[in-house]
């Protein structure tokens, strides 16, 4: 009797060490995951654009005017641009990716307005001059997509005008997600975009954990449920599958941001079932990746004319360039030519948006 008690006692003591471990082990788990997740999504200020080559809307302003306008995305405050009220051929709404702002997509805005659409584009939460501490998730990008079209639903300007959705990377996510939703939407066309927030997460996970991250994967789950609720668990897929409204899907073959055959849209090609999907895969090397698709072939000669004499200014300061030095560097550069657009690639956005309008 006393051996039985002694190997019941043992068995007890074993479980509990388990259920203890699990216990631990998850608790370290969603410490260390709430770290590394938060630490991914950081505030992103305004660059200095006296040492970037950027657009700057000052240099374009008295061209390319523009309305300020704001509105609520939760708790924060968001800063909006609406370019060219005076157009009514349609409505592009313009989301930007992850670590910009609006003012990161001047030459796809100032494309859209030369051919005749207003355009509306807003820096997101802890982006630019919005409001947030942080760009708090991906799934947030959707969140403040939701706040912009419901904005866009309550002005009179733009009640009998068609809507059509832009967005790149972390906006690409969302303006293909966002058909979750009732809104008015006559196009989208995303570009670079994962098709959800769980596995643009973990791709990029592997790529700092290794296989050790699939350990992580429900706590990761979880921590993203808390934080953005039903949305955190949206895909592209599903959402377009639910509308039929004209989706273009595009991404570059080569994308190292989000995986051509890994977490992008395109990837799930054979899923979608929307008769209006379309896709266009970049596969022209050096321009197939995640940024580099919107550049001319002109404007990617002249960025690598200007990275060898940058590189030559680097060596020269031994790595540590002084900084008013770094602005007299800059303060030569031709931005409008360094940030010259892929025409070809926007003549294909701009035909498909005009298609979708009936025009």
């Amino acid at each position: 009797m006393a051996q039985l008690d002694n190997r019941k006692r043992k068995i007890r003591i074993f479980g509990l060490s388990i259920v203890g471990f699990i216990l631990i082990f998850s608790v370290i788990s969603m410490i260390v995951v709430s770290i590394i997740y938060n630490g991914q999504f950081p505030r992103y200020d305004r660059h200095d654009s006296t040492i970037t080559a950027g657009l700057r809307y000052e240099d374009l302003e008295s061209e390319y005017p523009r309305n300020l306008v704001n509105f609520k995305s939760g708790s924060n405050t968001l800063q909006g641009y609406l370019y060219d009220t005076n157009l009514d051929q349609g409505l592009v709404v313009v989301a930007h990716g992850l670590g910009g702002g609006a003012d990161s997509y001047l030459s796809q805005i100032t494309y859209f307005v030369d051919q005749g659409w207003c355009v509306f584009a807003y820096d997101a939460t802890g982006s630019f001059d919005s409001e947030g501490k942080t760009t708090k998730g991906f799934p947030q990008a959707l969140i403040d997509l939701d706040a912009a079209l419901t904005f866009i639903n309550t002005q009179e300007t733009f009640l009998d005008m068609p809507i059509l959705l832009f967005g790149h990377s972390w906006g690409g996510y969302a303006v293909a997600n966002i058909l979750h939703y009732d809104h008015r939407i006559a196009a989208v066309t995303t570009v670079s975009g994962a098709n959800s927030a769980m596995e643009m997460i973990m791709e990029q996970g592997r790529s700092m954990m290794g296989p050790f991250i699939n350990i992580q994967y429900p706590f990761l789950w979880l921590y993203q449920r808390i934080l953005f609720g039903e949305t955190a668990s949206f895909n592209a897929v599903d959402a377009v599958n639910q509308s039929n409204v004209p989706v273009l899907i595009i991404h570059g073959t080569e994308d190292e941001s989000v995986a051509y055959k890994g977490s992008s849209i395109i990837s799930k090609l054979d899923e979608i079932n929307n008769p209006n999907a379309k896709t266009i895969s970049i596969i022209e090397p050096g321009r197939n990746g995640h940024n580099n698709l919107f550049r001319s072939n002109t404007g990617m000669t002249y960025i690598d004319e200007i990275n060898i004499e940058y590189r030559k200014l680097y060596d020269s300061h031994n790595q540590n360039i002084p900084y008013e030095i770094k602005q007299g560097f800059y303060s030569k550069i031709d931005r409008a030519l360094a940030q010259d657009i892929n025409r070809d690639l926007m003549d294909e956005i701009n035909d498909f948006f005009l298609e979708s309008i009936g025009q």
